[in-house]
């Protein structure tokens, strides 16, 4: 038992979601509010998204202030501590809680790598070898395990996921292990899958540490087909995405509970955001991918003479010659045009916010180039 039974008729759930253009990834999404709905069924229960998706974080504020509730616990429905879980959703909070004082917010820690999520993510992992158990040591010695994480701009939760394969290649006992990344940061998907290839194994479980499915879902599963194609000779075994596995509901549970026990007030995300807002780090603005109602009294008007520092880990398709159209500028990633980071997608007409910081002459050479394997001597393929 946990003390969310023991919350008072005025208190009020919050789960923070990103949003997709994906109806697979907010229908997966809601059956998180379900199931903690089952499981606390006198609790005040919503959810909201960041991007695109209805309903927004400030919809979902509105629906638990309409059922009279004064306090709300909210936590990021997101894997790692990155730019939206860290900026975004609290410049959302505050934003909110400054026009509603008679409102208290508290925000807790994103799922990161709590026990709960490494045991349900392992447990994604043996299903697609046909595994309930963890086999005897030598059992996957001749398998490689490919974890693949999101990717973003801030370090740390890329270091996350590099953490959690290891720990998962550890704990079930496979032969190698390596940590790819589908947007941002280096290296991505196929071309890790790629250099995967030239280490010998002849079989490679591909796991994706996400929450749901959705374009990004789909986008790894086609290059992990690409690769396949090209490397007959390797057996690629696709893990399912964590959907709401029991143990990732147990993690927003624990993440709640902490959340209540005032354990993030003085440390968390919030109060770090708090932080950087009165140093002038950060400000206070309106995510312009935002979904919004007509005619929404909450809808953006403020102008923009502010900059926007923030960053954006969402995608779409556009002309990298164009600039990008939200209105505002991107922080710029340091290793933009890394040879195996980001630039290797701009052949698949994807967009990770960052396109539009490669200069004209990046893309013409990362459009005309060959394969980079072809150009590394530690990768080529030995001869006979």
């Amino acid at each position: 038992m946990t003390n969310l039974e023991n919350l008072p008729n005025n208190c009020g759930l919050l789960i923070c979601g990103h949003g997709s253009r994906a109806k697979i990834a907010e229908q997966e999404f809601s059956l998180l509010a379900k199931n903690l709905r089952q499981r606390y069924p006198k609790l005040k229960i919503e959810y909201g998204f960041l991007e695109y998706s209805a309903p927004n974080i400030h919809m979902a504020l509105d629906a638990l202030r309409e059922q009279g509730v004064k306090t709300i616990y909210a936590v990021p429905g997101m894997l790692f501590a990155a730019t939206h879980a860290q900026n975004d959703i609290p410049s959302v909070l505050t934003s909110y809680q400054q026009k509603h004082p008679d409102l208290h917010i508290h925000y807790g820690r994103e799922l990161g790598l709590h026990s709960n999520m490494i045991a349900a993510f392992q447990q994604r992992i043996l299903n697609s070898l046909g595994h309930t158990e963890i086999p005897a040591p030598g059992a996957l010695y001749d398998t490689m395990l490919v974890v693949v994480g999101r990717g973003t701009s801030v370090v740390n939760a890329n270091a996350d996921a590099a953490k959690l394969c290891r720990i998962a290649a550890e704990s079930l006992g496979f032969g190698w292990s390596e940590t790819v990344y589908s947007g941002v940061t280096f290296p991505s998907v196929g071309r890790g899958l790629e250099m995967a290839c030239k280490l010998g194994f002849k079989k490679i479980v591909v796991a994706p540490y996400f929450l749901f499915g959705g374009r990004l879902i789909d986008r790894i599963h086609s290059y992990i087909d690409k690769v396949a194609a090209e490397q007959p000779e390797v057996q690629f075994i696709k893990a399912d995405y964590l959907r709401d596995h029991p143990k990732v509901i147990d993690t927003f549970v624990a993440r709640f509970a902490e959340t209540m026990n005032g354990s993030q007030q003085q440390t968390g995300l919030l109060a770090d955001f708090s932080a950087r807002l009165a140093r002038g780090e950060v400000d206070l603005h309106h995510h312009h991918a935002e979904y919004q109602e007509p005619n929404a009294a909450y809808q953006h008007s403020h102008d923009h003479d502010h900059p926007h520092s923030h960053s954006h880990e969402h995608e779409h398709s556009h002309e990298y010659e164009k600039q990008h159209e939200h209105g505002h500028s991107h922080a710029r990633y340091q290793h933009i045009a890394h040879p195996h980071g980001p630039r290797t997608m701009i052949n698949d007409n994807v967009c990770c916010c960052f396109m539009s910081q490669f200069p004209a002459e990046l893309i013409a050479e990362e459009q005309a180039r060959k394969p980079a394997l072809d150009g590394i001597p530690a990768c080529k393929k030995r001869s006979a």
